[in-house]
């Protein structure tokens, strides 16, 4: 199966199924000597699981739209580890999987669900792992969060830092900025109740920035910063959209409006797929979440349509929990790029 290898210089395999006995990442490439624990690993994967975090809903409560799976998360750092600091070779990290339910997923062996992977990786592979999805579930982003860990303490010794938040549920704005004070999500919080009473769920919006990025990062032509950010968030499972600074409003521009002169960031930080030195502003549009509790009409693996009901635990909006999984595919696109930089021209190291 290709891939799931992530990046040039900083690269990041990534591996196990939703159910199956763990997951993890395997990180080549990271410089020796940074400083590195397990609890700098645990404090992003806690950021991560559901209702945890309120900050990540933007004050509303987290546990409102989150799965009832309850796993530990706990890192183990295997190897590429020594007295706290990195010793230049491959940094191994385990998480082992126990709130495991492999009955609720019995009647899905055969079933493809509607709005999910099922039927593209059985047509793909001949074989898939029905148990919640395998490794298209969404589980596997604890393994992007793992090692978006270790490049965001490598990203912070460039004054690089990134911070993200939820800004729409269900088309509903949930945030004024970052640094602002957050509005009363209570009516987010009822409308979430109500969509899982409905047996519903709900799609979300996350924005991101990142502040401290140098002038200079990115390797055009194919290579473009904003392109690899756009890559790599599309590559997280529920992404269906990303938009840079003005984004789509863009179109409806004219250039006098849409030309950054230092007083505006319509580009987003990047042009030419070069970073300008300005902040990085962007927003990732997540799907609803797929499986919900109404009867649905679904395919099977003889080509017949049945009826399905989806037992199990599920998120009913996965922005709040996608947080920290754009902070982290984000610091690896970053991490790599400045590994990148490092390479391009003697003189780079006395400006990075």
């Amino acid at each position: 199966m290709a891939g799931n290898i992530f990046g040039d210089l900083f690269r990041v395999v990534t591996f196990g199924e939703s159910h199956g006995p763990a997951m993890g990442c395997v990180i080549d490439g990271c410089p020796a000597g940074l400083e590195l624990s397990v609890d700098d690993i645990r404090q992003e994967l806690v950021r991560r699981r559901p209702g945890q975090s309120s900050e990540n809903c933007a004050g509303a409560n987290c546990a409102a739209a989150s799965s009832a799976r309850n796993e530990a998360d706990e890192p183990e750092i295997l190897s590429g580890l020594f007295e706290g600091k990195t010793l230049g070779t491959p940094i191994a990290i385990l998480v082992r999987n126990s709130d495991c339910k492999e009955s609720e997923y019995e009647n899905l062996r055969d079933v493809f669900r509607p709005g999910h992977a099922d039927a593209g990786w059985q047509a793909k592979f001949g074989i898939r792992d029905h148990r919640g999805g395998g490794r298209s579930s969404g589980r596997e982003t604890l393994c992007r969060v793992a090692a978006g860990a270790v490049a965001k303490k490598f990203l912070a010794g460039y004054g690089i830092h990134i911070s993200s938040w939820v800004s729409a549920i269900a088309g509903q704005d949930v945030c004024l900025s970052a640094d602002k004070a957050q509005p009363d999500n209570a009516d987010v919080d009822a409308m979430l109740k109500t969509i899982r009473a409905e047996g519903d769920s709900a799609g979300g919006m996350v924005s991101c920035l990142v502040r401290g990025v140098p002038k200079g990062l990115g390797e055009p032509v194919f290579d473009k910063l904003d392109a690899r950010l756009a890559g790599a968030m599309l590559s997280v499972g529920a992404v269906k959209g990303i938009e840079f600074g003005a984004g789509f409003a863009a179109a409806c521009m004219k250039g006098s409006e849409n030309n950054d002169a230092g007083m505006t960031n319509n580009a987003g930080g990047v042009l030419g797929g070069i970073s300008t030195g300005q902040d990085i502003e962007f927003k990732t549009a997540f799907k609803p979440v797929p499986s919900i509790a109404q009867p649905q009409k679904a395919l099977n693996a003889n080509g017949g349509i049945v009826d399905l009901t989806i037992n199990g635990r599920h998120d009913i909006c996965i922005a709040p929990r996608a947080v920290p999984v754009v902070e982290a595919m984000t610091a690896l696109v970053l991490a790599d790029l400045v590994l990148l930089q490092r390479s391009n021209r003697i003189s780079v190291l006395s400006e990075l």
